[in-house]
């Protein structure tokens, strides 16, 4: 059977927005419904295909329709839209939802007025993008084919969270959690799989007004970053202080409660922003003390805390409830990676799995998987657009003016980048598959040795463009981390979705990707999972003694990693990146 599966819309920025009060641009320009907009395509339970449209439109975190994702997993896939059996689409606005959304309208305490119009707003973003029929029509007039009603499914959310996650990580019986912002009512839903079959615990479902990534998200727009897109900012700043001992958001804020539940204190409506009066009392805070560096680490500290007791306090109960020992963690909170850590070595769980694709860029393929039942452990997630030679020579030919290059034997173009690497050189790394998902794993990186105490420095400033707190991720190979990083329960952590402590012998040798906090969020290779950047790490560490490297995204702050050589060359020539490494070319500035 072939499945394509997808998320994206194509007028849910303009009529949400309409609601909401704002667009595309500014503080809260991710707060939209269909953000990471993506495709992907299983050929009889065979994952082919998958890429993030933004790596395509260049327009991070879109929203829009994924027409280019679509047509080119398509043509990888040699398919036609005729020959496609099902589509999966990962999201479900039924009938039901929109009755309750309707009478949730009708019973507010509002003016009539406002009743009013606020129905016909929502009646407007339900027939102009959410309902069936608008899924239907905004495919065919974005693709010109209109799918037959029967071969049209629409997945919810939370269940395209769970298929991906179950789909990536092969396991058989095994509890999930899934945690995100919110979903179409929910954000949260959990409970286990039992001989292939799943079951929702009701009493672990979190509605949308109490949802924890919400409220980080608020949090994140508080302290004046972009909530749903900065969050790891709180997370990293959260390292520069120490968790409170006595939580004011778990005291004003949050409210647990028996049986792994929890509340949040009601906020000021629904608007973004809702939070800023009561997190302002909480914390003695104001406009002025957000900008300060100490106030910022003290509230993120405090939110950090917040979050990782709270997930405790559910996923307690939960292993209680289902006496499984592995777990399945999915959804924009899973990118957590400190909480996840935690996770796995606080509570009774022997296994934690987060996939490479664990917020939304996961559900194109969580969508495909859950119509497809697929289970494809161990899958690689460089599962996007490849270039051959010609394409990357005629990249380099567009920029001859501004750079030279050399085509060099595989062997050969190892070495001299592992040689440019011992010095404190900065190097772009573009090689096969686009990688999937928020993160850099080795086919679209920014690589620099690690031993040099202002390297984060250099990265931060005259590369990336981003705040001097941020933390630099380091690439280790698998038989490698063992030595260097206390793993726990942990043997390998391919995708950036854990973090371990650096041991104290390591930490001089790897101090610019050592956090404050003597942590490294870690990704290990194999030499068959990525041959050529495994290849580059053993030149480098039998050069240096040291065995790992810097590995960044390839980007500037606020655009998406690079996918085509063109994006490369573009990225190289308008930052202070030294060299490029792009296919088989070594690449310099004229």
């Amino acid at each position: 059977m072939i499945v394509l599966g997808y998320n994206g819309f194509s007028r849910v920025t303009e009529l949400l927005g309409k609601i909401v009060g704002h667009g595309t641009e500014g503080i809260d320009r991710h707060q939209f419904l269909g953000h990471d907009a993506g495709a992907a395509v299983f050929v009889d339970g065979v994952l082919v295909a998958a890429v993030e449209e933004e790596r395509l439109n260049r327009r991070r975190k879109t929203t829009a329709f994924p027409i280019n994702a679509i047509t080119w997993c398509l043509r990888e896939a040699g398919l036609t839209y005729t020959e496609v059996d099902r589509f999966a689409f990962s999201w479900c606005f039924t009938n039901d939802f929109a009755d309750r959304a309707i009478s949730g309208i009708a019973s507010a305490y509002l003016p009539a007025e406002q009743k009013i119009k606020a129905i016909a707003d929502f009646g407007d973003l339900y027939t102009g993008a959410l309902s069936r029929t608008a899924l239907i029509e905004d495919f065919a007039r974005n693709t010109g084919f209109t799918p037959p009603s029967g071969k049209y499914v629409v997945v919810p959310h939370h269940r395209a969270h769970l298929a991906c996650g179950r789909a990536l990580a092969g396991f058989g019986d095994t509890a999930f959690y899934v945690s995100d912002g919110q979903a179409e009512e929910h954000s949260a839903i959990a409970g286990e799989i039992r001989g292939g079959r799943v079951r929702v615990l009701d009493q672990f479902t979190v509605g949308g007004a109490h949802s924890i990534g919400l409220l980080f998200a608020e949090i994140t727009r508080y302290l004046g970053f972009v909530p749903n897109n900065d969050e790891y900012k709180v997370m990293g700043l959260a390292g520069f202080g120490t968790p409170p001992e006595h939580n004011p958001l778990l005291d004003k804020v949050v409210a647990l409660a028996q049986g792994g539940r929890y509340s949040l204190a009601p906020a000021n409506g629904d608007r973004p922003g809702r939070y800023e009066a009561l997190l302002d009392a909480t914390f003695d805070g104001d406009r002025v003390s957000r900008g300060d560096f100490d106030f910022q680490v003290r509230v993120a500290a405090a939110a950090q805390d917040m979050i990782e007791r709270v997930t405790a306090h559910q996923l307690t109960a939960l292993s209680e409830v289902t006496g499984l020992r592995s777990l399945i963690f999915e959804g924009g909170l899973a990118l957590n990676c400190v909480n996840n850590t935690k996770l796995l070595e606080d509570l009774p769980f022997d296994r934690v799995e987060v996939s490479f694709g664990a917020s939304d860029p996961g559900v194109s393929i969580g969508a495909a998987a859950h119509v497809a039942d697929a289970s494809i452990a161990d899958v690689s997630p460089y599962l996007g657009p490849e270039y051959e030679a010609e394409a990357i020579r005629a990249a380099l030919d567009e920029h001859a003016t501004a750079v030279t290059w050399r085509e060099l034997p595989f062997d050969q173009l190892v070495a001299e980048t592992a040689a440019l690497l011992t010095d404190k050189n900065v190097i772009g790394w573009f090689q096969g598959r686009a990688e999937y998902g928020p993160r850099a794993l080795g086919n679209r990186s920014i690589l620099a040795n690690p031993s040099f105490p202002d390297m984060k420095d250099v990265i931060n400033n005259r590369v990336k463009h981003r705040e001097p707190f941020r933390p630099f991720a380091p690439v280790v190979l698998e038989e490698d981390a063992p030595r260097v990083f206390d793993l726990g329960k942990k043997t390998r952590s391919p995708y950036m979705t854990f973090v371990f402590p650096v041991r104290p012998e390591f930490r001089d040798k790897i101090v610019a990707a050592t956090h404050v906090d003597g942590t490294s969020r870690i990704q290990t290779i194999t030499d068959e999972g990525n041959p050529r950047l495994a290849a580059l790490l053993r030149d480098f560490t039998a050069r240096t003694s040291v065995p790992c490297l810097v590995n960044t995204s390839f980007n500037v702050a606020g655009e998406p990693i690079v996918c085509s050589p063109a994006d490369a060359v573009a990225c190289f020539l308008g930052t202070d990146i030294d060299h490029l490494v792009i296919g088989d070319f070594l690449v310099s500035k004229r």
